[in-house]
């Protein structure tokens, strides 16, 4: 298990304190990794921003070929990478080998195609005897955070876009789940030129914040919670940095009462529940027609009733556990006060499943509130 940080092409231990690595489905620590110090992280920049130079320079055909090879050598190791994915995330190994891995691939091949269409336009002529034209130029150093739900595949779409664009990275996966993000690491020491790529390891607070506020960081891209976003873009609004915020969502489903109530069913079944619900896009919140309203929640409530939480490793699982106890914890929280509502039926589920690890049954939350055609249905 590769638990050393990459800076300036070199994997090099933590220095600071040791953070434990879970495996959310028994509640257990896998391993603890030392979170990079102060010193570190200011290295870690100082090497992005020598690198920058030289990839800025480098002809796209060259940036495109790093890509793909990386994208080969994630497909190469692709048993290894999802089974990391799968013991620190907790999400079905199936799962993760099968529609994850492709799919992180396939990113870097597409930004390894994207490198070769970066084109500037005509801007207009504003004045007799001269051209004005558009022409993008790579920023310098991106600080990315990346959060725990998809690990890997955040990584590579922070890194692909960024690098494609001549930029250099300092990439601080999410503290609860770097196991895979470590693991790319080695092979991008192998794969890219030292600097170009650095990645650190801890807390926001510690390792975070000190990376964002850094001066010769032009760019910050965070993908994570509102709160977060606002000290972020507090922090880079000192000194002008760009930012990219990605603070989650609460996807609607809208269902009328000429719906196929099957698809529909199934389409929420799966889709409202993959990765254990913890997906910014996830079918979480549906607003049905009140024509449909009574026969779409029972079969719903049936459909969800008969997911199959379990172990990674077992083949029939369908629904791993949440990612670490407090945020089960504030599931079961806002189950509970939904129950408290006069006007809110728990139709299945509802409960913190009993044994170890983070498990939360699947739960299908009706709360009727008829206004004229259209009655909301929440799931949790």
């Amino acid at each position: 298990m590769q638990t050393q940080l990459l800076i300036n092409g070199q994997l090099t231990p933590g220095a600071g304190a040791p953070l434990p690595v879970m495996n959310p489905s028994t509640g257990s620590e896998l391993i603890a990794i030392a979170e990079a110090s102060p010193e570190q992280v200011m290295a870690a920049v100082a090497a992005a921003d020598a690198a920058f130079v030289g990839w800025a320079a480098t002809p796209p055909r060259e940036r495109a070929a790093r890509l793909l090879a990386i994208a080969d050598a994630i497909e190469a190791k692709a048993e290894l990478f999802a089974r990391l994915e799968s013991l620190n995330c907790g999400k079905p190994y199936g799962a993760a080998l099968n529609d994850e891995i492709p799919a992180i691939a396939d990113t870097f091949r597409f930004f390894a195609g994207a490198c070769r269409c970066l084109g500037g336009s005509a801007a207009g002529e504003y004045l007799p005897g001269f051209t004005s034209m558009i022409r993008r130029d790579p920023l310098g150093v991106v600080a990315s955070i990346a959060p725990w739900n998809y690990p890997l595949m955040m990584a590579a779409w922070k890194l692909g876009p960024a690098l494609a664009a001549g930029n250099t990275v300092v990439l601080k996966p999410s503290e609860v789940t770097p196991l895979t993000t470590l693991a790319l690491g080695e092979l991008l020491a192998e794969l890219l030129p030292p600097g170009v790529v650095n990645i650190v390891h801890g807390r926001g607070g510690d390792v975070g914040m000190p990376l964002v506020s850094h001066p010769r960081v032009r760019m910050v891209s965070l993908t994570g919670s509102i709160a977060t976003g606002r000290k972020l873009v507090e922090i880079a609004s000192q000194t002008m940095k760009r930012t990219h915020m990605e603070l989650g969502g609460k996807a609607p489903v809208i269902v009328l009462n000429d719906a196929n109530l099957d698809e529909v069913v199934a389409g929420i079944r799966t889709f409202g529940f993959y990765n254990a619900g913890q997906d910014c896009t996830a079918a979480c919140r549906i607003y049905a027609q009140k024509g449909i309203y009574d026969k779409l929640v029972a079969d719903l409530g049936s459909a969800i009733g008969s997911l199959k939480m379990g172990l990674q490793d077992d083949p029939t699982t369908e629904l791993g556990p949440l990612i670490y106890g407090a945020h089960r914890d504030r599931v079961a929280g806002f189950v509970e006060r939904a129950a408290a509502q006069s006007h809110i039926e728990i139709v299945t589920g509802g409960n913190v499943a009993p044994g170890p690890g983070y498990f939360f049954e699947p739960t299908l939350i009706a709360g009727a509130r008829q206004e004229d055609e259209i009655v909301q249905k929440e799931v949790f």
